[in-house]
């Protein structure tokens, strides 16, 4: 029996000894066909192209072209970082598109311009063969079999569903699947990170009774919360409200960069306990605190956020389209394959980076539907946020008809009659001025 276990023993050692020649001899055989880190990295992204978590090529399709998308030829795209070309270049296999609207149209028409932007999403992502609108995690997955560059739509601002929970329901109904909770505006229930404008100001409250409400209905539809461009207080309140996972879109680290829309480390922890994601943002003055910044900044975030937490939280978010100035060497969609060469450079295995490619928000989206499923049974909140709260002077206040209210108030004569005596003055005096001149 001794002499059994020696020669075991002897050949588990031949084996190793095998298997760590094998592993040179490999190495050394791509050293001398040429494999490089450019190929390597060609290799994983083809195994694990990218998810991105935000875009806004959407809100330059606006601005370049007013929606016309007759205008344009999507697959070269000029005056702008995104077209199909350069996403396929840079192994990006799925986009969250953002249907985004100005804070300026809080009070306003933010609702009709959103349904726009969700609409021209729409059509880009049905009328060309390379796109493929998803509204799932399995759908997601679908399209990479089928070589197809997925598109999911975010609103990016709560504002958009001017405090109504119906809204909400009806955007998820269209295809929208993620939702940041503000922009760089407060909402009226829920804290901006942005102090730009200084609309629905609060103390204390970051996250009102109906913001809650808006989390739970998100919670139950399926839809992913997004908190990119909250306070850190909303964040953190949505953090322990949340029964599922959610993102930082396109954020970084704020103990790297001190800039108020990236994440501190203190948030980072409560985000690991939600087994939320944190997509990195590629906007140079959220990555170095100043216009210019290169592709060892942006690594550091990496480094930084992956310390904290783990490579497990991580995700991608670049924000192209929707900032202006870019580091050097990601100055459009086509150069992801950069950055994850820097990452390897840097000892990242390729286990973690298949995470940080592609897995980590399958695994999110898949929780949150997860989280939907377990709240099927319940009804659709119906918490109304209280007029004195939104203070907006656009909004109709429904109230029953005075049935004192005879005739119909189309008629001039009958508004004049039924609360408008200053009307039926007017028309007096009118009336005899025009007499007077005729004499």
């Amino acid at each position: 029996m001794p002499c059994r276990k020696t020669v075991t023993r002897a050949s588990s050692s031949f084996r190793m000894q095998s298997l760590g020649h094998l592993l040179v001899l490999s190495s050394l055989g791509r050293f001398i066909s040429g494999y490089s880190d450019r190929d390597r990295v060609h290799d994983l992204m083809s195994r694990y192209p990218l998810i991105d978590g935000h875009n806004d090529l959407a809100l330059q399709l606006r601005i370049l072209h007013n929606n016309n998308l007759s205008q344009v030829d999507l697959h070269n795209v000029s005056k702008v970082a995104t077209d199909i070309t350069r996403l396929q270049a840079g192994h990006v296999q799925a986009q969250m598109f953002a249907a985004y609207v100005m804070c300026g149209a809080q009070e306003k028409d933010a609702v009709r311009l959103t349904l726009e932007q969700i609409d021209v999403v729409r059509r880009m992502c049905t009328e060309y063969q390379d796109f493929e609108l998803v509204t799932s995690a399995q759908e997601l997955k679908n399209s990479e079999m089928r070589h197809k560059i997925a598109c999911l739509i975010s609103i990016e601002g709560g504002h958009s569903i001017d405090s109504s929970l119906p809204a909400l329901r009806m955007f998820y109904h269209l295809g929208v699947r993620s939702m940041a909770l503000t922009h760089t505006c407060n909402t009226p229930w829920a804290e901006s990170s942005s102090k730009l404008y200084s609309v629905y100001q609060r103390q204390n409250n970051s996250l009102t009774h109906f913001g809650k409400a808006v989390v739970r209905e998100m919670n139950r539809l399926g839809m992913i919360v997004d908190l990119s461009h909250t306070s850190w207080d909303t964040a953190l309140a949505v953090l322990n409200h949340s029964r599922a996972p959610v993102i930082f879109s396109h954020s970084s680290s704020y103990s790297i960069c001190n800039h108020s829309r990236n994440v501190p480390d203190r948030l980072l922890h409560e985000l690991k306990k939600n087994q939320g994601l944190i997509m990195v943002n590629l906007h140079s003055k959220f990555i170095s605190c100043r216009d210019k910044a290169n592709i060892s900044h942006v690594a550091d975030h990496f480094d930084h956020i992956k310390k904290v937490i783990g490579a497990e939280s991580i995700g991608i978010g670049g924000d192209f389209e929707g900032a202006v100035s870019f580091p050097h060497g990601l100055e459009d969609v086509s150069k992801y394959p950069a950055l994850i060469q820097e990452l390897l450079r840097r000892n990242w295995t390729e286990n973690e980076l298949a995470d940080v490619l592609r897995r980590n928000f399958l695994r999110v989206f898949k929780e949150v539907e997860q989280v939907r499923n377990q709240l099927r049974l319940l009804r659709p909140i119906e918490v109304q946020i209280p007029v004195e709260e939104v203070q907006n002077p656009c909004r109709l206040v429904l109230t029953p008809p005075d049935p004192r209210k005879r005739l119909s108030d189309k008629s001039p004569i009958s508004r004049a009659q039924h609360g408008r005596p200053d009307l039926l003055i007017l028309a007096i005096v009118l009336l005899l001025s025009s007499l007077f001149m005729i004499e």
